[in-house]
């Protein structure tokens, strides 16, 4: 056993010599070439454990960062809020209009004449009926002492028709009545003393009677009397009496007409207001119809504004408004809309709207401009919050967003729809109640 142990150690060694023996008997280039292989291999182990290693460190670099960003999003920061109240709210429609007058008059003469006195009028007061202008009108005065005289003319032809031809018979005839007519109220005075005297027992009936015959006697004589100028009136000829009568009338009308013309010559205000413009002057001629001055009635005025006609129907009459005159920056003034036009404007498609307002110390002109803002489809209790809360969808201008904040003072995006808006403020309709916080920068 030992022995076999023996050769085989034996055997070995041999083998062991002659690998070495082998080895060393390689040519030089040989064993370069082996060396250079081994350290190829090493450096491309060693490179990938490099690339490994900047992979982890680079992977753990970008966990920390997701964690510092994770850490600043969650940081606390300020904002302006505000509560959504219930309160009134309107819509704002404005638009630029022009101010004119209540009550505009031209004051114009209705006969044709020279001026005969004329003040300067314009930017003066004046009141309905004040005298504007006096017209030449002498001509007219002479016309109208012509027709004064053809109607005493015609009214003594008439008179001669009624009586009669001849003057003294009709002289004694009205003599005849009017002495009747006293002896008749006579004897009815002397009846109505008797009478009573007879009641009281200071007469006898005799006397009562003869009084009573007294007084027949006369009505009978009055009677006669006007049966005889009666019966000599009707035996004038109709036609006589109707040519009179109608020569009458024409000279009553003729001097009616000229004294009408003559009443023409004195212009008066037709209106009280002030004089916004003169045309003619003192000795100019004034053509009937020209115009003199205008009058314009500025104790409250118009302010006519053309309005989109897609928001004139949110209007309605009574809507109050605000006026701001633009010569006059920093006034307003409150109005009422009191006309809303039934017809639309086909060039610029805007709706003529009216608003009235007292200008009692005319600090609005005629024809200037002013600003006009009509609160309309107002509401009482709505849900308030300011715009800048609202974030408005893109595709629907009704709806949008809002932050509320809850209790933890944290921010949430709400949904709500938009109803009645303003410059500042909107109302909403749905997604809020009322007293959450929103907010607003």
């Amino acid at each position: 056993m030992n022995d076999e142990r023996d050769r085989d150690e034996t055997r070995r060694e041999s083998a062991r010599a002659d690998e070495r023996a082998a080895a060393d008997d390689l040519a030089p280039t040989e064993r370069d070439v082996v060396v250079r292989r081994r350290r190829r291999t090493t450096l491309v182990v060693v490179a990938a454990v490099a690339v490994l290693a900047i992979i982890v460190v680079a992977l753990i670099l970008r966990s920390r960062a997701d964690k510092d960003e994770t850490e600043e999003t969650s940081v606390v920061v300020s904002v302006k809020v505000a509560k959504a109240e219930r309160e009134p709210i309107a819509a704002q429609v404005a638009a630029l209009g022009t101010v004119f007058p209540r009550d505009t008059a031209l004051v114009s003469p209705k006969i044709s004449a020279q001026i005969k006195q004329m003040p300067l009028w314009k930017n003066r007061a004046v009141r309905a009926g004040d005298v504007i202008a006096v017209l030449e009108s002498s001509d007219l005065q002479a016309q109208r002492n012509e027709a004064v005289a053809a109607l005493n003319e015609a009214r003594a032809a008439a008179r001669s028709v009624e009586t009669g031809t001849i003057p003294q018979n009709n002289a004694q005839d009205q003599k005849a009545l009017r002495d009747a007519r006293a002896a008749a109220d006579n004897a009815r005075r002397t009846y109505e003393r008797r009478l009573a005297l007879y009641q009281a027992g200071g007469i006898s009936k005799k006397d009562l009677e003869a009084s009573q015959f007294d007084l027949s006697k006369a009505e009978n004589d009055l009677r006669l009397a006007e049966q005889t100028i009666n019966l000599r009136t009707q035996s004038l000829n109709p036609n006589d009496r109707a040519q009179a009568a109608a020569k009458v009338s024409e000279a009553e009308q003729h001097l009616g007409s000229l004294d009408a013309q003559l009443s023409y010559a004195t212009v008066r205000a037709p209106i009280s207001g002030v004089v916004t413009d003169q045309s003619l002057y003192e000795g100019s001629f004034a053509a009937s119809g020209s115009t003199l001055v205008t009058i314009a009635d500025i104790s409250q005025v118009i302010v006519k504004a053309p309005v989109s006609d897609t928001v004139a129907s949110q209007l309605k009459l009574g809507d109050v408004a605000s006026v701001m005159p633009t010569d006059m920056p920093g006034e307003q003034m409150t109005g009422q809309v009191t006309l809303i036009s039934r017809s639309v404007d086909p060039a610029s498609r805007t709706v003529e709207v009216w608003v009235t307002l007292e200008n009692g110390a005319a600090r609005l002109r005629a024809n200037g401009a002013a600003q006009v803002t009509v609160s309309a489809n107002a509401k009482q209790d709505a849900v308030v919050v300011p715009a800048s809360a609202v974030t408005l969808d893109a595709s629907n201008a009704d709806e949008g967003t809002v932050m509320v904040v809850d209790d933890k003072q944290i921010a949430h995006e709400t949904k709500v729809t938009i109803g009645v808006r303003n410059v500042d403020r909107m109302e909403i309709t749905s997604g809020l109640q009322g007293g959450e916080t929103v907010v607003v920068e």
